[in-house]
């Protein structure tokens, strides 16, 4: 059995560009609750903690009866550049990082990199080619609502 906490075979990596400077990207990311209105079919919220290093947050999305509840603890702030975390939930485990990197013209690259233990051992290994994709596209899509809402000045 695999440790939690090894990168896992089910990997993605996610990237947006943002017209705005890195300090306010990386504030509007780090809003873990603000991130159910740019994530869809999700609610996220600080468990335990107040959202900086220790913390534990909950990530619960519902489409429809389907429900997925992960849980993440924060592991690493390094304001404005970098969080990382490490997801402990039933299902989903493994790490996780968010960069931010200061481009000119008061631009920021975001770059969500996960990778995920996959759950249902030889099962899920099979079904991974399926829904990485879907996955990228979903978070690929989230950072992309993500940018616009900081763009518009409504994150942070």
């Amino acid at each position: 059995m695999s440790n939690d906490a090894e990168a896992g075979p089910g990997e993605f990596t996610a990237t947006v560009i943002v017209n705005a400077p890195a300090p306010k990207v990386f504030s509007a990311f780090l809003d873990w609750e603000a991130q159910s209105a740019w994530i869809p079919f999700t609610t996220v919220r600080v468990v335990e903690g107040d959202g900086g290093e220790g913390s534990l947050v909950e990530v619960v999305t519902a489409i429809g009866p389907a429900t997925l509840r992960d849980e993440l603890r924060v592991i690493k702030v390094n304001a404005p550049y970098e969080v990382r975390v490490m997801h402990c939930g039933k299902v989903l485990k493994g790490p996780g990082a968010m960069r931010c990197t200061a481009m000119s013209g008061d631009r920021t690259q975001v770059v969500l990199h996960e990778w995920f233990q996959l759950p249902a051992g030889p099962v899920g290994k099979l079904a991974w080619p399926v829904l990485w994709p879907g996955s990228k596209a979903a978070f690929t899509g989230a950072l992309k609502r993500f940018a616009r809402l900081v763009e518009q000045g409504r994150l942070p």
